[in-house]
């Protein structure tokens, strides 16, 4: 019996009812990764997940994520399991903490059975500028996953384990996400702790759920949110983000804006969220098409916004106090030999990018500029929603691509992230949700974005899209 396909309610019965144990699933998730050819895991927890799955025989059955295997990325910090962000740099870092969102899954009695491969400190849209090798596509080994959440993304579409855990500062949960045919979400910026997410861009990060459906989504969403003293930018909100699952949606007022619908987009990527569209219509939606002034800006704000930042967050990683150490003749030739085998060609770029936006008068001409056009993006984006509920449009402009595409030219993969960094800009939540398939069998995402913490209603329409859909989502 493949008890990982059940859908989590019935996995959660047979726990209680004593017909299976959680070793059962451990055992399982270990089995379908021996078997895996994707490069989905850098580093596995079998030894503890064993021991935890053993434990956990003799406990109550107290929620519905009791006893369930679940992968981190490999940015999120884990005590006494290794966390290298996919760099040469921390290949052998070894956290003496959890960060917040580990302990609120271990506080579920969630397994966690490893840490995923992702783009290099989560800088890449292609799984591919990992130091542990690329992550493939589960729909078609020659694809990119998508990234940076490549592992995550990858591991849960191919069935190995039912919840994942990445990260999104420009659409690195939507992203591959979309590419590999799951459900991603990116929280309202504050809504999950940052505490011991290893930073990119810390104005843009935000921790989320990947899942294989809409109401898995919601439940791990309520398992890892909430404040924290740890991060002052975390907001006191607590909720139930499964609570508008089922309700009526003819009253929602639905906005698509014209960029997203432009000739960028693929012609089977726009023709399913056309069909969307007239879905929602015929159910009683308003969907009207609308113009966001500023959304073209995003690639260049992003660039400048989120290099900036990690220039500043990477210099911690300079050979003394932990990670990768090379000896030279002086402080200054050890920082040089240290960052420039530990990083790889892609962060190394991103640093140097970042560096020179921050130099002198630079922090004027290029960052505070790109701050003052990221206000006026966020106040358009923020004021849609004083007369529609809801945005929606396609997650990416095409569907997965072949390995190697676009590793010749430093703009191409940020262009992938065009219709998710707005998102992150203004610190919104959203979801890439899979609504069917292009003529190749691949998955199309359809991007959902809502006010400030309004995910139950993004779940909610996203729930009844799924359900009306009723999409075969396993791979072959």
């Amino acid at each position: 019996m493949k008890y990982l396909d059940l859908d989590i309610k019935t996995i959660n019965e047979k726990l209680k009812n004593k017909e299976i144990k959680p070793i059962d699933l451990v055992n399982e998730a270990f089995e379908r990764i021996e078997n895996d050819k994707l490069n989905c895991f850098i580093t596995l927890n079998k030894e503890e997940a064993i021991k935890k799955a053993i434990e956990l025989e003799n406990m109550e059955v107290d929620n519905l994520l009791f006893g369930l295997p679940i992968a981190i990325k490999d940015n999120i910090i884990t005590k006494d399991l290794r966390t290298t962000c996919a760099s040469h740099i921390l290949d052998d870092f070894m956290p003496i903490y959890d960060a917040t969102v580990i302990k609120k899954i271990k506080e579920k009695h969630m397994i966690i059975i490893g840490k995923t491969n992702m783009d290099e400190f989560a800088m890449g849209s292609t799984g591919e500028t990992s130091y542990f090798g690329p992550i493939l596509n589960p729909w078609d080994h020659s694809l990119v996953p998508g990234g940076s959440s490549s592992g995550s993304a990858s591991c849960v579409a191919s069935r190995i384990c039912p919840f994942a855990l990445g990260s999104d500062t420009g659409g690195s949960i939507r992203q591959p996400a979309s590419f590999c045919g799951i459900v991603g979400l990116k929280p309202t910026y504050g809504r999950v702790s940052r505490y011991g997410l290893v930073a990119f861009a810390s104005s843009l990060d935000q921790i989320g759920p990947m899942t294989r459906n809409v109401f898995d989504n919601a439940i791990l969403l309520n398992a890892i949110s909430g404040v924290d003293e740890n991060d002052l930018t975390s907001v006191n909100k607590d909720e139930d983000f499964t609570r508008l699952i089922g309700q009526d949606i003819s009253n929602l007022k639905i906005a698509v804006p014209n960029y997203y619908m432009s000739e960028l987009i693929n012609k089977e990527v726009k023709a399913n969220v056309l069909n969307i569209i007239e879905m929602l219509k015929n159910k009683g939606c308003t969907v009207d098409y609308i113009d966001v002034p500023y959304l073209e800006f995003a690639i260049p704000l992003y660039q400048v916004i989120s290099l900036g930042e990690a220039s500043s967050n990477l210099a911690r990683f300079d050979g003394i106090k932990y990670g990768l150490h090379i000896d030279g003749k002086s402080l200054d030739d050890m920082y040089k030999k240290t960052r420039s085998e530990g990083f790889g060609h892609e962060v190394k770029r991103r640093i140097m990018i970042g560096s020179y936006v921050l130099s002198g008068k630079n922090a004027d001409k290029y960052y505070k500029k790109a701050l003052k056009v990221r206000r006026v993006l966020t106040d358009n984006l923020v004021n849609v929603f004083n007369n529609y509920d809801l945005i929606i449009g396609p997650t990416n402009t095409n569907v997965a691509y072949k390995l190697g595409t676009k590793s010749d030219d430093a703009l191409k993969s940020f262009y992938d992230d065009i219709l998710t960094i707005p998102v992150n800009m203004a610190g919104l939540p959203a979801m890439s949700l899979p609504i069917g398939f292009n003529s190749s069998n691949l998955p199309i995402g359809l991007h959902i974005i809502g006010n400030y913490f309004e995910e139950a209603k993004i779940y909610q329409l996203a729930q009844f899209i799924e359900k009306e859909l009723n999409l075969s989502l396993e791979v072959k």
